[in-house]
């Protein structure tokens, strides 16, 4: 059976909804020598800086339970020479196919971030969409990070300038170093961004009980990894979810296909695949992507949308509960799935009996209500006269 994985994503069409995490990918080069990179549902290549960046000293790696920590410090040779050597060869690579390259910027300054995006990347024509990274320290607030400063207000100031210097689609990198990331992502959708990715690494450390001293030359690293931050990254992905109205691409602690499925449930749209890069070196992409393939075939669904676009639905202001294109998409699965009678519509349970009515009771909730539909598959028992899971 022919499986369509197809995603929409902010002007972006991507062939499925699987892509590297930017700084676990490097810009692709060592993975297109071990299979081609037009089966990614897209490229996201390492953060680029104005200058050339060497990183942190070493060590700036290590291992620990549930993950790893890391300490890399952005090193990349600078957007030029990025631009000059390592994007035309991807380029070159990816021609007629339908897998766009995403490029993640930082900087120290507004003006460096503008100055990579809207002075480089947009005008060179090598790239598809730019993912901002915030998590970088702004030198003009005494190094707090921009997705974190001023409850949002900077970010938001951030991204208005980066938004007015291209016009790629602009997807905000979150931190979850905040207190609530709604509030961050409101900003970034605020100052005019097309979609979010999220999250970022967790702030973790460990210390060498023999010497007494930081593992990490710099003390403290990124923590990633599954199953270590998985939990957190969903959480996240739902809170976000319900709080802005812009495509997500969820990542953090994904490995697989089960992963995915996880955050689509909580809200994501596509997903960005991290340290099992590293862990499950060099197919860990293709084989998530191979593995949802199978799933829908062992589903019996054809078109991935179809799936998950039943999964997350947004209530119009005069339709609390389903709304019509959602009514629509969770016929469509169920139509494929006759074996599923239990349907849970935002903590509530409800229950689907095969006919024209597509579920018996929907509570009426409030505008701006977000549903949460999970197709289960339970074993089925009477009670009292009615079905109950």
């Amino acid at each position: 059976m022919s499986v369509d994985l197809s995603v929409h994503l902010a002007g972006l069409q991507l062939q499925n909804p699987v892509m590297p995490a930017s700084g676990c990918f490097g810009f692709g080069r060592e993975y297109a020598a071990f299979y081609p990179l037009d089966e990614l549902g897209a490229v996201v290549v390492s953060a680029v800086t104005p200058q050339a960046r060497p990183g942190n000293a070493p060590p700036r790696v290590t291992e620990v339970t549930g993950g790893m920590l890391n300490a890399i410090g952005l090193a990349n040779p600078g957007v030029k020479q990025v631009l000059q050597e390592e994007l035309p060869p991807r380029l070159a690579e990816l021609a007629g196919q339908n897998v766009p390259i995403i490029v993640n910027a930082a900087g120290a300054t507004k003006e460096e971030y503008c100055s990579v995006v809207g002075g480089e990347i947009c005008s060179s024509g090598l790239a598809q969409a730019i993912e901002l990274n915030v998590s970088c320290p702004n030198v003009e607030l005494g190094g707090l990070a921009f997705g974190g400063a001023d409850g949002g207000a900077v970010l938001r100031d951030l991204v208005e300038a980066v938004r007015s210097s291209c016009s790629l689609p602009l997807f905000v990198k979150l931190s979850p170093n905040v207190t609530r990331i709604q509030d961050v992502a409101a900003a970034a959708a605020q100052g005019g961004a097309d979609g979010l990715s999220l999250i970022n690494t967790l702030i973790g450390m460990q210390i060498d009980i023999k010497t007494r001293r930081p593992v990490l030359a710099n003390r403290t690293g990124g923590l990633s990894g599954p199953p270590a931050i998985k939990p957190v990254a969903v959480r996240m992905v739902y809170e976000v979810a319900q709080a802005v109205d812009l495509p997500i691409i969820g990542m953090g602690g994904i490995s697989t296909a089960q992963d995915v499925l996880e955050f689509i449930m909580a809200g994501a749209w596509a997903v960005m695949v991290g340290t099992a890069n590293f862990t499950d070196p060099p197919y860990a992409c293709p084989r998530i992507i191979k593995e949802l393939r199978m799933f829908m075939e062992k589903k019996e669904l054809k078109v991935w949308k179809r799936y998950g676009g039943a999964l997350y639905e947004r209530c119009g202001e005069d339709n609390c509960g389903i709304g019509s294109a959602g009514a629509e998409a969770v016929e469509a699965a169920l139509a494929q799935l006759p074996e599923v009678r239990f349907v849970k519509v935002g903590g509530m349970e409800l229950f689907y009996s095969t006919g024209p009515e597509l579920v018996k009771t929907l509570k009426t909730r409030a505008s701006g209500f977000f549903s949460i539909l999970k197709f289960m598959i339970f074993p089925i028992r009477h009670q009292g006269g009615r079905c109950a899971a």
